[in-house]
């Protein structure tokens, strides 16, 4: 199932100058704007219930629509952190999994149809400790009660205020930016350009965080060369963003037939039948197949690039955290 008639419209609509019958729905703009802003105020004056953990919490989220990285990033901070000494735990929504089995540790042997496929690709990555809730702060005392974990990260959590958090980190993407600014549906938006200003860290993929490409492997785990492909190639992705994928093989000198699915996509065998030659993917999408994938399937994992200046910030912010608690 390819992405859908109405997904290339919105697309187009948001990454593009405001068009003029845009105007007309402005009050309904401003409406969202104001309902938007009440919920987080409730949440800040105490109105609705929001969870104080003992230990740090940092969120990584962003407040478009979409991918900007924060997948890449979760498993560089998950791994940055281990080498920091601590013990991190992620809680996610596991968009995509079952929800009926929150809270749900994510391990070796977790199906990625139960978890989701974020929850499982940080897991294989980092050998961190993940829980998959979409109640984010039961998640989160699941990981210190029978984890002991000392810092919990918050994965596309930005919005979910239910979680108190003592450090946001703001990931957007440098080429696409906030669009056309304005909020859902009318643009790519859930909350205004102006909640940056309240987030204490601002990753910015394509400036001060760079995704690095990795060797291509096949779904058995072996390496190969862009010439070792069988062609035509096809390049299928189910991500938020297809287009920085398929720029990614661009730039490895890739021919290839672009199929962007739709985000999170659960795919089955029967999805690849019409490709008779080699598929790359994302390595998101990869784990999704494990099941069916054949020798046809390969994937291009990618790792993060930070600035020091950023990984200094946040130091500084965790200690300063550290320093407050004693």
């Amino acid at each position: 199932m390819a992405i859908s008639k109405t997904q290339q419209f919105f697309e187009q609509l948001w990454y593009r100058p405001t068009a003029w019958w845009l105007w007309l729905f402005l009050p309904i703009h401003w409406l969202l704007k104001v309902l938007i802003w009440l919920r987080r105020k409730f949440y800040q004056w105490g109105l609705l219930n929001s969870t104080k953990l003992k230990i740090p919490v940092i969120v990584i989220g962003n407040i478009n629509v979409g991918g900007t990285g924060k997948t890449p990033l979760a498993i560089y901070l998950l791994q940055w952190l281990q080498r920091q000494g601590f013990k991190p735990g992620l809680v996610t929504r596991g968009y995509g999994g079952d929800s009926s089995l929150h809270p749900l540790v994510v391990g070796e042997n977790s199906k990625v149809s139960e978890v989701g496929d974020e929850p499982f690709l940080i897991f294989k990555r980092s050998q961190a400790v993940i829980v998959a809730d979409y109640q984010r702060a039961r998640g989160a005392q699941k990981l210190i009660d029978d984890f002991q974990c000392d810092i919990i990260l918050c994965d596309d959590g930005l919005q979910h205020y239910a979680l108190q958090r003592d450090i946001e980190i703001l990931v957007i993407d440098k080429k696409r930016g906030f669009g056309n600014s304005w909020l859902m549906p009318f643009g790519p938006l859930r909350e205004t350009p102006a909640r940056a200003d309240y987030c204490d860290i601002k990753v910015i993929n394509g400036d001060n965080m760079e995704l690095k490409l990795e060797a291509i492997s096949n779904t058995q785990g072996h390496k190969k060369t862009s010439d070792e492909l069988q062609r035509p190639l096809t390049a299928v992705a189910a991500i938020g963003h297809p287009e920085r994928f398929f720029s990614s093989l661009a730039e490895l000198k890739l021919s290839f037939k672009p199929v962007p699915f739709p985000d999170h996509h659960k795919f089955i065998a029967d999805d690849f039948a019409p490709f008779p030659a080699d598929i790359i993917m994302t390595e998101k999408d990869a784990v999704k197949c494990a099941e069916f994938a054949d020798a046809r399937f390969h994937y291009l994992p990618v790792s993060v690039e930070l600035d020091e200046s950023v990984l200094a910030l946040l130091h500084n912010k965790i200690q300063s955290l550290e320093s407050h608690d004693s």
